[in-house]
């Protein structure tokens, strides 16, 4: 039996595995940089895997983290993980302060260096509870109220240790390094910056992500290799500074920052488009005041620009902050922006996903791949930022979908996925691995 068959056969008798890890993580959903049950499970994995086991501040670089949850929220959750079985002895106290994220090395000699990438953090809705939900139904949905894996992540970190199970087995097949990056808070887009300043891409050869994506049928396609044009984005929260005052009595002693941060608003969807490729802008949330007779003195919008490169994002992120700033002095406030989250805009090389589609067809012919050209996705990824980081010093790097029937869109509270698609794109990393490492040149 070669190596391939191996693996196929292995990842099929792993299944059920990897959907029990899928189902607890689901069951049990957490954000970004409160992944403290998510990253103890992962860690214990690796660990008994003979993986070298990187957590902590050396995972994931702390000022480079961003949108990080306030201490007591931290705590809270912290606690919530704990009642829910969280492996304490893996759960390392900077795990505890919100340092999540987890990454696994396996050193196999000489060779390249090949990373992988499993994103791990839930979103922040509330999970449906019907029975026509097949989570709710089957005793997997969420137990943490407010949170709940509505995007696949749950399924991608099970399928990344199932990766890791199987080529630990194979490692004597394996020349090179081999690298799992368990990245947390990638929804916003958060956590691969963190990541990448830690160092962990600076030596890597290739890099390979993966994401599920809807299909109506896998006779359609099982796999495309590699995305183009996914949108750079930056989030911010603004948060405008006035002064409260009675607003019958006193009207001319406030400083109104609902008006200030409302036109704000209005000045943010009028920025110019750009005539060099897509650009985006929204205002997803605005908070403020406390009363109809309180002029008030605080308000907190949320936004986000897009650009389809990088450098037309940096062009609506200049005008968003200019126009805060000019709404804010416009009613005598003062304003501050924070930066949330932020994507860079990204290709994957061509050699590579040709190369990834001609391994699926050799090795994996039960599979069928759907393109060898770069597919169009408008939305924004943060692994963009190791993509970057890789192909700057000569490395290759592509990111994938492998497609699956969901019930449900991606972002709503029926989101579910067919379980099938964890062997499968176990199947795919690991073809792709034993290639890239067999002991040539990257």
């Amino acid at each position: 039996m070669t190596h391939v068959e191996q693996m196929i056969a292995r990842s099929e008798a792993l299944a059920p595995w990897m959907t029990a890890i899928r189902r607890s993580i689901h069951r049990f959903p957490e954000t970004g940089w409160l992944e403290m049950r998510t990253s103890a499970l992962i860690a214990s994995e690796l660990d008994a895997l003979g993986y070298e086991v990187i957590t902590g501040r050396a995972a994931c670089a702390e000022a480079a983290r961003m949108g990080v949850p306030g201490e007591k929220e931290t705590r809270a959750h912290l606690a919530r993980a704990l009642a829910h079985g969280c492996e304490e002895a893996y759960l390392t106290q900077e795990m505890r302060e919100g340092f999540t994220g987890v990454v696994g090395v396996l050193r196999c000699g000489e060779g390249p260096v090949l990373a992988l990438r499993f994103d791990i953090d839930a979103l922040g809705m509330q999970e449906a509870a019907d029975a026509a939900h097949r989570p709710a139904r089957e005793g997997f949905a969420s137990e943490n109220p407010g949170v709940m894996h509505a995007c696949g992540h749950d399924a991608h970190a099970a399928i990344g240790l199932g990766v890791a199970k199987m080529l630990s087995e194979m490692k004597d097949a394996l020349h090179g390094t081999l690298k799992l990056l368990f990245q947390p808070g990638e929804e916003g887009a958060r956590g691969a910056k963190a990541m990448v300043a830690a160092g962990h891409l600076d030596d890597v050869d290739v890099f390979i992500g993966s994401h599920v994506a809807p299909t109506q049928s896998l006779d359609d396609g099982d796999v495309t290799p590699g995305t183009y044009g996914s949108l750079a984005t930056t989030k911010y929260d603004v948060t405008f500074t006035g002064l409260a005052a009675h607003a019958g009595g006193y009207p001319e002693k406030g400083k109104n920052a609902l008006l200030a941060a409302a036109s704000a608003a209005l000045a943010l969807h009028a920025i110019p488009r750009h005539s060099a490729g897509e650009s985006r802008v929204n205002v997803g949330t605005l908070h403020a005041g406390t009363g109809r007779n309180v002029i008030p003195d605080r308000a907190v919008l949320q936004l986000e620009v897009r650009g389809e490169t990088t450098q037309i994002n940096a062009f609506m992120a200049e005008a968003a902050e200019a126009a805060c700033r000019g709404a804010a002095a416009m009613y005598g406030c003062e304003v501050t922006l924070a930066r949330m989250g932020e994507a860079e805009g990204q290709h994957s090389d061509e050699a590579l996903l040709a190369r990834i589609a001609q391994i699926v067809r050799r090795d994996l012919p039960h599979l069928c791949v759907s393109s060898v050209e770069n597919a169009r996705n408008w939305g924004s990824e943060d692994i963009s930022v190791m993509m970057n980081r890789v192909q700057a010093h000569g490395g290759q790097a592509t990111y994938m979908r492998v497609m699956t029937p969901m019930a449900g869109a991606q972002h709503t509270v029926r989101f579910d996925l067919d379980e099938s698609v964890l062997p499968r794109s176990a199947q795919v990393f690991c073809a792709a691995a034993l290639d890239i490492l067999k002991g040539g040149a990257a």
